[in-house]
């Protein structure tokens, strides 16, 4: 590469921070700009510093690894390393970039930063990113039931009972939980994919509702009906979303 690569370390074990910044010792195109113990931190240090490449742990304290990527969007530039080695044939099947199973040595470090130089250059000549990772992440959000969402500086974890709807807002999306609401930047469609098969219904074009959440649909007029919610929210129901529920409620 023809710049220095800037790099977040995100481990909450010091040694493992350590190992990684003693093998790119030998890097000299390398520049490690943020190091993190927590989830959390990791969400903050990606915001703020937009790294290329981040060797990302998967069980950290607060948030897991891909629950971290899921806060930010980040879906290119990442290795993984983790001493839990469950993960390993999901990352390799869905092309991560790579996967480090702790503990691992200067070689074969060395061969997974070679890999990630390699795929950077290729997706910032192809403006693409592996569909790999988002495909990690939706398994990941369906198995463990909860969004995690940065809004306003600030991380939220909602679990799929909290949330009432999701509302369509321009680029971004609205998260109504518990009397509040969060935004993230999605699509309505891609949350809806993500959560397919979680008791998630598309009810109109602007709207996705928990079903758990349903407590009444209301007729408003001969063509129009709404979905009326435990929080006493009513939410429009279009045709194609009343045959939906009506599949959901059969």
């Amino acid at each position: 590469m023809n710049h220095s690569l800037r790099v977040l370390i995100a481990d909450d074990e010091e040694l493992a921070r350590r190992l990684i910044r003693e093998y790119l010792r030998s890097h000299p195109d390398i520049v490690v700009i943020s190091e993190c113990e927590t989830g959390t931190e990791a969400v903050d240090a990606i915001f703020a510093h937009q790294p290329d490449l981040i060797f990302l742990d998967i069980q950290m304290p607060e948030l897991t690894g891909l629950e971290v990527l899921d806060a930010t969007g980040r879906k290119s530039g990442i290795i993984f390393t983790t001493a839990y080695d469950q993960y390993a044939v999901k990352a390799f099947d869905l092309h991560a970039i790579d996967y480090l199973l702790k503990p691992f040595s200067q070689q074969r470090f060395d061969e997974a930063l070679q890999k990630a130089k390699k795929l950077l250059q290729e997706d910032k000549a192809a403006d693409s990113s592996p569909i790999g990772i988002q495909q990690l992440i939706t398994s990941n959000v369906q198995q463990s039931q909860r969004l995690t969402i940065r809004d306003r500086e600030k991380v939220h974890v909602l679990t799929f009972e909290e949330i009432d709807f999701i509302e369509a807002q321009d680029d971004y999306i609205l998260i109504h939980a518990n009397g509040r609401t969060v935004m993230k930047t999605q699509s309505l469609s891609d949350i809806e994919e993500q959560l397919s098969s979680t008791g998630f219904v598309r009810v109109h074009r602007s709207y996705l509702l928990q079903m758990k959440a349903l407590t009444g649909i209301e007729r408003q007029s001969k063509d129009t009906q709404v979905a009326v919610l435990r929080s006493g929210i009513k939410i429009p129901v279009s045709r194609t979303g009343y045959e939906r529920l009506k599949t959901r409620l059969n």
